[in-house]
């Protein structure tokens, strides 16, 4: 919560200038008809090590640790790209049907339209649900004809079962949180497609478990809520066919994303995990101005790899 504050806002708005004034957009012709929206900020025309950065659920390409982390690296000489998932930031205009988790095709093919124009291997780094999403393209990166040099997820969603049961048992402002976003997100879809969608009915529930189930039964083909949440998982057999050299960060203290799943997941040559005492959720905070320690890991990890890296790369504490 801290580390989204209002208090971080206007510093790294500022400190992310240039990255945002470097900016291009990029539609991405993804497959079926699918589009979706990246911004790209190059240093300089020369050839520069591309990073795709993928936001959280509700986030979006502008999120604060999207665009700090995107500044950092932008500083140091990489070629930024920030993806936003269908239905995030201001793209609900772009595809007629609701986003989903489960959505994992068209990201595929946002990472394939990215690698098509680019030409280059890609690192790509995701925070919770796009961390989620990041693993599972690495997943499937050999069979989809991929070429990525390596992947970093932060408090990725691990089992959205824990999840849910996580957010439903802790602290009372989380569900609330998500629900009030995801409701501002489903008004803006009926807004720019008021032929297909009214979500009349359903703007009495406020419990996430029972919207999630309504807009589940509703608008796809899964004919459960818990079939869903598999759908999404990375535990089990998800991450067996990972090549790509992979780095999960998460901490012990994440209130949505529970570590225990953490030992249900297929183990591969390719994955290291670091798990810290602290950090909360996409946190990792220990300076209120200035890069998070997650950011300063990642930045750190894109430019000479986990397995190089000289200094202790697990907090004491936050």
């Amino acid at each position: 919560m801290l580390a989204s504050t209002a208090a971080r806002r206007g510093p790294i708005a500022r400190r992310a200038a240039p990255l945002v004034a470097a900016q291009r957009e990029m539609l991405l012709e993804c497959g079926d008809g699918v589009r979706l929206q990246c911004f790209r900020s190059s240093p300089d025309p020369g050839h520069r090590t591309p990073v795709v950065l993928l936001h959280g659920w509700e986030g979006s390409a502008d999120s604060l640790y999207v665009l700090s982390l995107g500044q950092q690296l932008f500083d140091e000489g990489f070629d930024v790209l920030r993806l936003n998932l269908r239905d995030h930031g201001a793209t609900h205009h772009l595809n007629r049907d609701l986003f989903h988790s489960c959505l994992l095709p068209e990201v595929v093919g946002a990472i394939r339209a990215v690698q098509s124009t680019l030409a280059r291997p890609l690192r790509l780094v995701g925070f919770s649900l796009g961390g989620n999403f990041m693993l599972r393209v690495g997943a499937e990166a050999v069979a989809a004809g991929l070429d990525l040099a390596r992947i970093i997820a932060v408090s990725p969603v691990l089992d959205p079962s824990d999840t849910l049961r996580a957010l439903e048992s802790g602290f009372v402002g989380y569900p609330l949180y998500f629900v009030r976003k995801w409701w501002r997100s489903l008004l803006k879809k009926q807004a720019a497609w008021p032929a297909h969608y009214d979500f009349a009915e359903l703007r009495s529930v406020r419990d996430l478990r029972r919207l999630t189930a309504e807009l589940v039964g509703r608008f796809t083909h899964f004919g459960s809520l818990e079939e869903y949440l598999e759908g999404y998982a990375i535990t089990g057999r998800r991450l067996a066919a990972l090549a790509v050299p992979t780095t999960i960060v998460t901490s012990l203290d994440d209130p949505i994303i529970p570590a225990g799943a953490l030992e249900r997941l297929a183990r591969t040559p390719a994955l290291r995990v670091v798990v810290t005492r602290f950090g909360g959720h996409c946190g990792f905070l220990d300076r209120l101005t200035g890069p998070t320690w997650v950011e300063r890991r990642v930045a750190a990890e894109l430019s000479v790899g986990a397995e190089q890296l000289e200094v202790d790369p697990v907090p004491t504490g936050i």
